[in-house]
């Protein structure tokens, strides 16, 4: 569970560089500009794979640093791409088609074939 001051001080944030800045973690402003959305998507997930919050501020501030300082070191090392952050990269690749030259060459039967076989 968070504290009332924390909680506040977290609604105030809206953008990465707001989060990143409040907790005090140093970042390169390139890679937080093309992947703001991403780190913040990440924390989120990170958090909610945990099971309990901290009960005290202090701790969970430490928390929220350290999954947001682990949220922004995965795109240092990696892109969106490859991190695969929200659901269009996580969708499959398409798996080419193959048809046999034999069926296209077959003619497709038409509406009017199909009503002179019912004659």
């Amino acid at each position: 569970m968070m504290t009332d001051d924390l909680e506040s001080d977290l609604k105030e944030l809206s953008s990465a560089e707001d989060f990143l800045d409040y907790f005090g973690i140093a970042y390169d402003p390139r890679i937080v500009q093309v992947n703001r959305l991403h780190i913040l998507q990440r924390l989120h997930d990170y958090l909610d794979d945990r099971d309990e919050m901290p009960d005290a501020d202090a701790s969970c501030f430490a928390l929220y640093a350290n999954l947001l300082q682990q949220a922004y070191q995965d795109f240092v090392v990696s892109d969106a791409r490859s991190e695969k952050v929200f659901r269009v990269f996580q969708q499959r690749q398409p798996e080419p088609v193959t048809i046999p030259l034999s069926d296209l060459l077959t003619p497709v039967p038409t509406e009017r074939d199909a009503h002179e076989t019912q004659i």
